[in-house]
């Protein structure tokens, strides 16, 4: 039996505990695809307005790995949203990171869709939440562990590692709140920080890591360009960008943005020349190999690309197999690699004039 609310998450000051909410704006908060009147601050609270229909939801200043946060909600009457972890910087955020639903229903058989579901994928134990009062809502990420408790009841006790989806979820990202139109309010709203595990390496986040890469196969006709522009690095003409490392098993992320009908691939375990492996960029849906396929082996489930959009790019890989997600879905997966040993990742600039971009690349190994 959990402890009652207060006693086992008290509201008070704590060692480690920062405030994410003074009571009187919203500093240290933006709003995120919508109007500037979508959220504001009033008498002690984050308070949702008729104008912050979806997509808009209000983001964390701050991006966030392992953690402990808690916060309350008061809802009334039909009150419909959520509480947004391991949100990405672009892309949807439910299905790259995590979404608490929010929701003034109290469902005696709890789905999928319920108040405290991880949305919209796993349904909560239970559902407690009270309509015209305030709620209490706790949530600590120590991956593969979440706990969840709403109300002092733990509605989720979970391994994310051991669920078929939810293992491949952003581990870290922004923390955030959905109100879907209607008058939610928010207080109380703190975080305290826990250790990363496993940690990630940094191969593009500022000018100075382009020493961690070199240009390979450069054409003489047109040269490869990739220019660091602060945090985003630009790539094209002919040629690769390869780190200087090897790497073997991983998990590699970045976002990615490109040029209508661009033309390039992320590859992996090179061994320089044609020993090597690419998932290919490639934004027509009815190439023979779309974006996110493995080139030559198996084609992707095209995932529909915006010219100039930012999109989040997950790449796993581990002995014979590889999978590939773009903005949190799954577009290909193979577990007949025949090449082991470690290799170069490298980033391809495959077509002169039809430039892209790349930002806040990292990669751990596993």
């Amino acid at each position: 039996m959990s402890l009652p609310f207060a006693a086992s998450f008290p509201l008070g000051a704590q060692d480690g505990w920062t405030s994410l909410f003074n009571g009187r704006d919203l500093d240290g908060w933006s709003i995120q695809e919508g109007p500037e009147s979508a959220f504001f601050a009033r008498d002690g609270a984050i308070a949702g307005s008729p104008s912050a229909a979806y997509p808009a939801w209000l983001r964390s200043a701050k991006r966030y790995e392992n953690f402990e946060a808690e916060f309350e909600f008061f809802i009334k009457g039909w009150t419909d949203g959520g509480f947004y972890f391991s949100a990405p910087e672009h892309g949807k955020r439910s299905a790259c990171g995590f979404k608490i639903s929010l929701f003034h229903q109290v469902d005696k058989e709890p789905t999928t869709n319920s108040s405290g579901s991880i949305f919209p994928v796993v349904a909560p134990r239970g559902v407690n939440v009270k309509s015209g009062d305030w709620n209490r809502m706790r949530v600590r990420l120590e991956w593969p562990k979440l706990r969840v408790e709403c109300n002092g009841a733990v509605i989720h006790d979970l391994d994310l590692d051991s669920h078929p989806e939810l293992k491949y979820r952003l581990r870290g990202g922004y923390i955030g709140f959905e109100t879907l139109t209607y008058p939610f309010q928010f207080r109380a709203v703190r975080i305290r920080e826990l250790p990363s595990n496993p940690a990630w390496e940094t191969l593009y986040a500022q000018p100075s890591d382009l020493s961690k890469w070199s240009i390979t196969e450069p054409n003489k006709t047109y040269p490869a360009r990739f220019d660091a522009l602060g945090p985003v690095l630009r790539g094209d003409g002919l040629g690769n960008l390869t780190t200087k490392e090897k790497y073997r098993d991983f998990a590699l992320q970045l976002y990615i943005r490109g040029i209508l009908h661009h033309n390039g691939g992320v590859l992996f375990r090179s061994q320089g020349g044609r020993e090597r492996y690419e998932i290919q960029l490639h934004d027509v849906e009815e190439a023979h190999f779309p974006t996110g396929s493995l080139y030559f082996h198996k084609r992707a489930h095209y995932p529909r690309i915006e010219p100039e959009q930012w999109y989040l790019f997950q790449l796993f890989v581990k002995d014979r197999w590889c999978l590939v997600r773009v903005n949190g879905e799954t577009v290909m997966e193979y577990d007949r690699l025949e090449t082991l040993e470690p290799g170069f990742i490298e980033l391809q600039a495959h077509q002169n004039g039809r430039w892209m971009e790349y930002k806040q690349i990292r990669i751990r190994r596993s």
